[in-house]
This record gives C-alpha cells, sequence and structure tokens, in this order.
C-alpha cells in the first residue's frame, strides 16, 4: 500500500530536520521556499488547500534538505531566486541576487527617468540588474558585459526568460574593452570582499559562491572601481551617470577616488541597514 504524506507532516518534518542547523526564521523561510517549489503552488494556497505529498515527493523534499544540510544555499537547490520582483535561474556559476542589489536598482530607475537612455551593465552576473533595468526603462538600450562564459550562459537564459532585450558581452575589464559604443548610465557591482573578511562570511557563500565574483586583494581593494572609473570616462556621454555598489567599508575611498578621476556630483548612499552601499557619479559636461 502507497503511504501518503500530508502538509501536517511534512512541515514539521522540515523544522526537525534542519533545527540543529539553522535558526527558526530561516527555517520558515526554507519550509515556504521548498513547499512552493515542489507544488508549483503560492504558499497561502497550500496551506489553505493542502496537497497531498506522495513519497516521490517527501524523497524530493528529504534530497532539499539533505544539501541544506551542507550549508549550500537553497538558491542554488531549486535553481531560482526573484529579484526585483523578477524570476531568476542561477547556479553556482553566478552569485545570488541580494536585497540590496535591488536598491541599486531603484535608485536607477528613480533619478533616469528618461526614455530611450542607453546602460551598460559591467560585471552581469545572473544578469540580474541588466534584466531588471530593461524590463523597467522605457525604450532603454541595455550592454552588458562579463569575464565568465558561464555567467553569461545563465544571463542570457535570464534575460530570455524574462523577455528582456540585452546585448551581451565577454569583456575583462581590466584588459581590452569594446569601445564603439557610448552610454548614458554604466552600473557595477564588481567584487569587493577583501580577502581578509573572509572569515566574517557565511559557509554557504565561501563554498557555494563563485570566489571570482566575490574577493579582490586587500592590498588592491578598488582595483576593479578604479578600472570601471576609467572606462566610465571613455564610454560615458557628457554628463552621464556611473553606480557603483560597494563595499560598505570602502564608501569614502570610493568618492574621493572619483572625485580625483574629475567625475562630479559624487554621491554616497546608504541601505536600508544604515550601510554605506551604493556610491553615484556623473561624468562633467565636458
Amino acid at each position: 500500500m502507497t503511504m501518503k504524506l500530508t502538509m501536517r507532516k511534512v512541515v514539521p518534518h522540515i523544522k526537525e530536520s534542519l533545527k540543529a542547523y539553522y535558526p527558526e526564521s530561516e527555517i520558515s523561510g526554507f519550509t515556504r521556499i521548498i513547499t512552493e517549489y515542489i507544488t508549483k503552488k503560492p504558499y497561502p494556497q497550500v496551506c489553505v488547500d493542502p496537497p497531498v505529498f506522495t513519497p516521490e515527493l517527501h524523497a524530493r523534499i528529504d534530497i532539499i534538505l539533505n544539501r541544506l544540510k551542507k550549508y549550500e544555499p537553497v538558491q542554488y537547490i531549486i535553481e531560482e531566486t526573484e529579484f526585483f520582483g523578477l524570476l531568476f535561474f542561477v547556479n553556482q556559476s553566478v552569485l545570488i541576487p541580494r536585497p540590496e542589489t535591488e536598491e541599486l536598482v531603484e535608485l536607477i530607475l528613480n533619478e533616469n527617468k528618461e526614455s530611450g537612455l542607453s546602460l551598460l551593465d559591467i560585471g552581469t552576473g545572473s544578469g540580474a540588474i541588466a534584466v531588471a533595468l530593461a524590463k523597467n526603462m522605457a525604450g532603454a538600450s541595455v550592454s552588458a558585459w562579463d569575464i565568465s562564459s558561464k555567467a553569461l550562459d545563465v544571463a542570457v537564459l535570464n534575460s530570455k526568460a524574462n523577455s528582456a532585450d540585452i546585448s551581451f558581452n565577454r569583456v575583462d575589464v581590466l584588459g581590452d574593452y569594446p569601445t564603439d559604443k557610448k552610454y548614458d548610465i554604466i552600473v557595477s557591482n564588481p567584487p569587493y570582499v577583501l580577502e581578509s573578511e573572509k572569515e566574517q562570511m557565511e559557509q554557504n557563500v565561501l563554498e557555494y559562491e563563485p570566489h571570482t565574483a566575490l574577493f579582490v586583494p586587500d592590498n588592491n581593494a578598488l582595483l576593479f572601481y578604479e578600472r570601471i572609473a576609467y572606462i566610465a570616462l571613455n564610454l560615458l556621454t557628457p554628463d552621464g551617470r556611473l553606480y557603483f555598489e560597494i563595499n560598505q567599508a570602502k564608501g569614502a575611498e570610493t568618492v574621493k577616488m572619483l572625485e580625483e578621476k574629475g567625475f562630479t556630483e559624487v554621491t554616497l548612499f546608504q541601505d536600508l541597514s544604515k550601510k554605506d552601499r551604493i556610491v553615484r557619479a556623473n561624468v562633467p559636461m565636458c
């Protein structure tokens, strides 16, 4: 006889399995994500009209739980995450988009309401920033670069899945870069975590997310910011804008570097947690 497992048994099973590994608040989030992923239904609907969990579905849940016990990010396990109200495919070739980066997108949208702007996302990863902006900026022409061909494969999938028209290029910004196009906006969330900060990071980030997209040497913390600022001076239109997501400890240094390079209206913004997180700078009119 085939055993059937109800929602009433599945939720306690998830919580019991993970309680030695994660705080209760995080387990509640996992419970919602897992049940929605397994049932393909919104969590409130699952709670109101509980499905029958067959042994096959229960086995799939246990596979997810076993991977979570190894601190693998749940987004990599289910290969999807939400960013700016859009669904994105993710794997270990790209960073998982963070809520702080949604604040960067929001700032760009609030400050640039004209239609038909041209925009470049440097270090696009999953394509989250580029896709979100392409979907929310009227008539925008969006380009995106990344050094990783595997990351670009993910970004292309996400642009197609979200019906966003984006031009992708494999570019190492520390080397040669295309100069055949000018942009009104350049945005980048480049590697900014110092090597010395590794010990402060969560195990799931250190063991699973791509290090090339995370870390920079302690003795060259602004490596990518300085290079991208140089590129921006060459590729931005007069009065064009450069936006960075930054290491919270490097706000003042980033502002100073941009001012020394001749950018104007350099502004440091804090995120919702009151940490320095975004810098915006303008190219001089002439």
